[in-house]
């Protein structure tokens, strides 16, 4: 069978279906053990400040749980602590579990109580991991490489070029900038060598880009008027429902290569795009760029496209990563604070 653009398509959006079916089974479970969770922190926190029940509540409730319900994890001393604590953070400013946090598993929940101070930064890495079906680990290494700091900070034109619903979904779909430390590649990488290793690393490459895109081709070739052209990296986004372009430069921005990327745009509309496609996106990964250089060569572009770096070295993670504990760190610290006085009567 030849492997057709169409059939790319089908598959990945089939795919996407049998992620969202499975990822929909496990937030009913988690909802139900994390609405649970919520009652047993909020029940925590208000006979610990109502009644004269001293700090020793904690281990003897797990203790009593624990004999009762043997056939349940969770209701050690330590993670009822987590409980409550989880509790009073969120209760800050809901009276109800947020959604994005009770359809995440506990395990998520806790990486992100260990790394956040602000509620709105929890939500919106809860709201990431529900979205893209991240593992714990996965969860971690993003908050580690400040995932949403750098969603929608890619310099665009989409707010001119597509629709409101379009035009914000695109802003989120692209970061400024990306981490390609995963290539393990010096700073003196050409374009094509870097090219080739995020191919060969399509995984990496997919998960940094985020949910929704599907690979198409490399150096993926059109024919115009008799002559050849060759887009660098050529991919189909399931949400926006169009074509994504990127054009992969090693070096610094150069205003040429906005009126490169144009081009591409409009064979790919003229050749690739189907009706019910979207206009597609384009997209230019740079090592360096000028705000104002950049502002300027998207000015007039009529064609919807972002401008963002892109880092190979690991130096941004001294910016990017949190001061905050590890869980790991936290739980020992939590371990050596537990109360060892028992409940007055």
């Amino acid at each position: 069978m030849k492997i057709s653009r169409d059939y790319i398509k089908w598959l990945a959006d089939l795919k996407q279906k049998i992620i969202s079916a499975r990822l929909r089974a496990a937030q009913g479970l988690s909802q139900t053990l994390m609405e649970l969770y919520w009652d047993i922190g909020k029940e925590i926190i208000k006979k610990q400040s109502e009644a004269s029940w001293g700090d020793g509540l904690v281990e003897r409730l797990a203790a009593d749980l624990k004999k009762d319900f043997s056939g349940m994890k969770g209701f050690s001393r330590r993670n009822l602590y987590a409980i409550r604590q989880w509790y009073l953070f969120y209760s800050s400013k809901f009276e109800i579990v947020p959604q994005p946090v009770a359809q995440i598993p506990w395990g998520h929940n806790r990486v992100i109580l260990a790394k956040m101070r602000k509620v709105d930064t929890a939500l919106a890495y809860a709201s990431a991991a529900l979205q893209n079906g991240w593992s714990r680990d996965i969860l971690e290494m993003q908050i580690e490489n400040g995932y949403c700091d750098r969603r929608g900070k890619a310099l665009n034109n989409f707010s001119r070029t597509l629709p409101p619903p379009q035009s914000d979904l695109a802003r989120q779909a692209v970061k400024d900038p990306y981490l390609f430390d995963f290539l393990e590649l010096g700073d003196s990488a050409q374009e094509r060598e870097i090219e080739q290793n995020l191919t060969k690393q399509i995984t990496s490459f997919l998960l940094e880009l985020g949910k929704g895109f599907a690979f198409v081709g490399r150096q993926y070739r059109l024919e115009i008027s008799g002559n050849e052209y060759f887009i660098d990296l050529l991919f189909y986004h399931l949400d926006l429902r169009c074509y994504v372009v990127i054009e992969l430069k090693a070096g610094r921005f150069k205003p040429e290569y906005a009126g490169k990327l144009n081009f591409y745009l409009s064979a790919v509309d003229s050749l690739l795009k189907r009706p019910d496609d979207n206009p597609s996106i384009g997209l230019i990964l740079c090592r360096y760029k000028d705000k104002i250089e950049a502002e300027y060569s998207l000015r007039d572009i009529k064609k919807p496209m972002g401008i963002s770096n892109y880092i190979l070295t690991q130096k941004i993670k001294g910016k990017l990563l949190s001061k905050l504990p590890t869980v790991e760190e936290m739980e020992s610290e939590l371990e050596s604070k537990l109360p060892s006085k028992k409940v007055r009567n």
